[in-house]
């Protein structure tokens, strides 16, 4: 499979944000990846439903939205009916992570589950047969345009031997510090989707920047 690109739409300017989806609509983007931040699990705060709403009317491409929350599991049906594709919820925010799983696939979602820099791959090994994806955060999760943790090839590769290894089909996505290095560096690992925000959005042809991102071997 051809790996797939999610524009983070946190680094787009959010006076123009029509704009910006309109751009990512005409890329090679796969998906648009939306960070749903509380400021209670992450020190920062994003935006909620009302933009979410506004987003999906325009939006072409399959959305991936990442919750960066405490008790996610409240909120599913909503996101549900927003049209999302792909809910990732934090191993660190769910006591009951199968039953979590299991009301987003219900909802008619697809299921992923986010790893903070620190929390290791094996922690996932009851779970990986029910997800579709695992998003391995490679900064510390809250805000854009932060340093690459290097340490985060080492565990795509971890990630990438305990699935192949089991002969499942769940995607590894890395979200953080990504660029036409670190990427190269992610594909190679086994990542199957690359996340980018800043290195999109704050380039001088973001249309681009996102084509040669897909392009990456």
């Amino acid at each position: 499979m051809k790996h797939l690109i999610a524009p983070s739409l946190l680094a787009a300017d959010f006076l123009h944000l029509q704009e910006d989806i309109e751009m990512v609509n005409r890329s090679k983007a796969d998906w648009l990846h939306l960070d749903i931040m509380d400021g209670v699990f992450v020190p920062n705060i994003s935006f909620g439903f009302p933009v979410l709403e506004a987003i999906s009317k325009i939006c072409q491409k399959k959305m991936d939205v990442h919750l960066m929350i405490v008790e996610p599991q409240k909120f599913i049906a909503e996101f549900a009916a927003c049209g999302t594709y792909m809910l990732n919820v934090h191993y660190e925010t769910c006591v009951h992570l199968h039953r979590t799983i299991y009301a987003i696939k219900e909802a008619g979602m697809k299921a992923g589950v986010a790893l903070n820099p620190h929390t290791p791959v094996h922690l996932l090994e009851d779970i990986l047969p029910d997800i579709d994806m695992v998003l391995l955060m490679s900064v510390n999760p809250g805000y854009g345009g932060q340093k690459f943790i290097e340490h985060s090839v080492e565990k795509t590769r971890k990630m990438r031997e305990m699935i192949d290894r089991r002969g499942l089909d769940t995607l590894i996505q890395v979200d953080g510090g990504v660029n036409m290095e670190t990427g190269r560096k992610l594909l190679k690992a086994g990542a199957d989707v690359l996340v980018a925000g800043n290195f999109v959005f704050k380039s001088a042809d973001p249309e681009k920047t996102i084509d040669e991102l897909k392009e990456l071997q």
